[in-house]
């Protein structure tokens, strides 16, 4: 079965902090060419822990694809119990959307948050449950990913484990690429 976990920035760590951010638009594109390039070559399940920023991107970019690509399924599986408790409103009013159109939802621990460890476990699960990562980071700009990017890393030397990763230049590519294609050559 050919599962791939998706991660990458906050949005906070993208400096983006309305939902409506012309760079998300670029994120999701990034994305959406990555996870098609996935589904051609065979991805049944994608997996995220539903952190808000690139996680819960891919996965509505993959809930729109389920309409060509009917087979995928979305699973997230979260590092602890009730994580969006704290969010604002409309970050769990979304995140309880897209958890109801997920084809597996549950908690990797059964406690709500209690340590970092709790973090670990998670991206230890997704590295043995997954065939690759897909990832949007950026090695000069340290956040959130380098965790699992860093295990990852490790763990490809000595497992079968692909990593694709999306950088600040890869998306700077794809926006200029969407750009050209706003504008009216007339």
């Amino acid at each position: 079965m050919s599962v791939w976990t998706v991660t990458g920035y906050k949005p906070y760590e993208l400096g983006i902090f309305k939902k409506d951010d012309q760079a998300v638009i670029y994120i999701k594109k990034a994305l959406e060419n990555e996870l098609r390039r996935l589904l051609e070559e065979g991805l049944e399940w994608l997996l995220i822990s539903g952190q808000l920023g690139v996680e819960c991107w891919a996965a509505e970019v993959m809930l729109q694809l389920k309409e060509e690509y009917p087979q995928v399924k979305l699973a997230v599986l979260t590092p602890f119990l009730n994580q969006h408790e704290n969010w604002n409103e409309d970050n769990q009013h979304n995140y309880e959307v897209l958890l109801a159109k997920a084809d597996f939802v549950d908690s990797v621990s059964k406690l709500p948050y209690t340590s970092p460890a709790q973090f670990r476990n998670k991206n230890q699960l997704f590295l043995h449950k997954s065939a690759g990562l897909l990832v949007i980071y950026d090695e000069e700009h340290p956040g959130s990913p380098k965790y699992l990017w860093n295990m990852a890393r490790s763990f490809q030397q000595n497992q079968a484990f692909e990593i694709r990763q999306i950088t600040f230049a890869d998306l700077q590519f794809v926006a200029e690429e969407e750009h050209s294609k706003e504008i009216d050559w007339q």
